[in-house]
């Protein structure tokens, strides 16, 4: 079966920073995009980044120069460097892949389990 199992998360002051990580196992014929959200309390989850194999990226407007997203393609892991972390970035990261499994004709999306990240002074 296809995980996604996610790290890195924790609490950290005000400006200060996390790195997240997010590897993949199982099978698969191609993984497309590797992605992190994240769902603030009594918030809907939203797009924070997103990465495609070619190394692609895209940001939210509310991290763009502060988070970074990067892959592993070798390793099937995809990573979120968090800088110049701020309270309002509370909230549980998910990350989240839309690949196609081996022997499969079909892309489907997989979740992680979620991240804790508090940031308080």
């Amino acid at each position: 079966q296809v995980q996604l199992v996610e790290s890195g998360g924790g609490l950290v002051q005000p400006g200060g920073s996390l790195r997240l990580s997010c590897a993949a196992s199982g099978r698969f014929f191609k993984i497309n995009g590797m992605d992190w959200y994240r769902q603030g309390p009594g918030k809907q989850r939203e797009l924070v980044a997103t990465s495609v194999s070619d190394g692609t990226t895209n940001y939210a407007d509310f991290v763009k120069g502060r988070f970074t997203i990067s892959r592993d393609n070798v390793k099937n892991t995809v990573y979120l460097q968090m800088n110049s972390l701020k309270p309002e970035d509370t909230a549980v990261y998910y990350c989240h892949i839309d690949a196609v499994p081996r022997g499969s004709p079909f892309t489907y999306d997989y979740w992680g389990q979620g991240t804790q990240v508090t940031v308080s002074s």
